[in-house]
């Protein structure tokens, strides 16, 4: 696996190295010592899939409140989308900074979120499908979220918002 830095501090993209042959090929999507060796650590409590019918369907932008935060690894199985990080730990030199990416089926490259990021993507194409590796359960008390327009971010989404939830809609601005 090839372990590439983002501008956002403790945030990866993770290039899956592949073995190829006639029959097409395998890959290694996560491997503890190879995590370890770049000081990442995750021990996988929640795997978690979403499937969006539609192209231009936003979701986000989420985050667990603490003692809840959760890493999160973020892999595209089928379709595309644009997936947006946002750091939200006050202590971090990328603070209140975003990052965003297209993950594809096709470029099968994976996301690595630290714990105390916000998280939301759209969907590029119709019938695409994200699967999450969480690091921590999943507290309905402790979730949060950002509106995914804020202008305290100005995250720039590639498409028009077609769908998004009406909890998505009415999240409140950041506030420091």
């Amino acid at each position: 696996m090839l372990f590439c830095p983002t501008t956002l501090k403790g945030a990866y993209l993770i290039h899956p190295e592949k073995s190829e042959d006639e029959r097409g090929f395998f890959s290694r999507l996560f491997c503890q010592e190879e995590f370890g060796a770049h000081a990442l650590h995750f021990n996988l409590s929640q795997w978690s899939c979403s499937f969006n019918y539609k192209r231009g369907t936003l979701r986000g932008m989420h985050f667990q409140a603490s003692p809840y935060e959760e890493i999160k690894i973020v892999y595209c199985t089928q379709g595309a989308i644009f997936d947006v990080i946002i750091d939200l730990r006050r202590e971090s030199s990328t603070y209140k900074r975003w990052f965003g990416t297209e993950l594809t089926a096709l470029n099968r490259t994976l996301l690595y979120v630290p714990a105390g990021f916000a998280h939301g993507f759209q969907t590029l194409q119709d019938h695409s499908e994200v699967l999450y590796q969480i690091s921590h359960p999943y507290h309905p008390g402790a979730a949060r979220g950002i509106l995914w327009n804020d202008p305290a971010f100005q995250i720039s989404w590639p498409l028009w918002v077609e769908i998004i939830s009406l909890k998505d809609q009415n999240y409140p601005l950041f506030v420091e």
